[in-house]
């Protein structure tokens, strides 16, 4: 492995997202809606995709592989959260004006910080792929296929998942209820867990290259950011002010992350 490819590729996707969240800032600050940045952040692993398929110097089925897998990827859950941002685009989510409060007089200053943060993780979560492109080897490995079918599982787990709880919010008859359908019924953040399978995926795909043991880095943070910062903790806070007793019961009869049996 050729160590000045690989951070010549890091420094121009790091150069590339950062661009793009300082742009996506200036259009957040105008509108005065921060939840924009899920959708770019979303956006952003099929532009290193992009970076990696013309730039990277690794066997040309192994990286049109992993490239195509995030860029179908990054784009289906990109395009989900645009369209559901954007449908009340003049509305902040509720996480967001929690956050906008917390960081008042300097909320403005600080969510530009928070979005180049967002820029920079993309690049360090997309380890796998960068060892995954830089590998020459000429055939691929029992790895990459196994890792290319947990990816399938994992994004027609979390589109089923995403597409029935559209299906329930847009129907005004829920309008206040939590969503307890489908996988609902079994895990409150089924979409999280598929998300986070995802990143394993890429993982076990990583594992057919040199140095692939590192690119456990990516659903490591994965996994810690959605128990413990920024995924579930935020989504039951905001859940719990909009929706009060409801999700509480919801709380107590279902997963918090892995789809299982309903525990009553």
């Amino acid at each position: 492995m050729d160590n000045n490819s690989v951070w010549f590729l890091v420094l121009v996707s790091l150069i590339t997202c950062c661009v793009i969240m300082a742009l996506v800032w200036l259009w957040a600050h105008k509108i005065k809606n921060a939840g924009v940045v899920d959708i770019f952040w979303s956006y952003n692993f099929p532009v290193i995709a992009v970076i990696l398929l013309m730039l990277a110097p690794g066997f040309g089925t192994r990286k049109t592989m992993i490239c195509a897998m995030v860029i179908i990827a990054g784009i289906r859950l990109g395009t989900h959260l645009a369209i559901r941002i954007i449908s009340h685009i003049k509305e902040e989510e509720g996480r967001y004006q929690q956050l906008r409060k917390e960081w008042a007089p300097n909320a403005e200053r600080k969510f530009f910080f928070f979005f180049q943060f967002q820029g920079i993780s993309n690049v360090l979560l997309a380890i796998p792929f960068f060892l995954s492109v830089m590998n020459p080897k000429p055939e691929l490995s029992i790895f990459e296929y196994a890792g290319f079918a947990l990816w399938f599982i994992s994004v027609t787990g979390e589109t089923i998942a995403d597409r029935q709880l559209a299906a329930f919010k847009k129907d005004l008859a829920n309008k206040g209820k939590v969503c307890d359908i489908g996988l609902w019924h079994y895990s409150r953040h089924p979409n999280y867990f598929f998300e986070w399978l995802m990143w394993v995926a890429y993982f076990v795909f990583a594992l057919g290259s040199p140095y692939g043991y590192l690119g456990v880095i990516s659903p490591a943070i994965i996994l810690y950011l959605l128990l413990k910062v920024t995924g579930i903790p935020a989504t039951e806070e905001q859940s719990l002010r909009s929706k009060g007793e409801a999700f509480k019961r919801y709380q107590a009869t279902t997963s918090v992350f892995v789809p299982w049996f309903r525990k009553r």
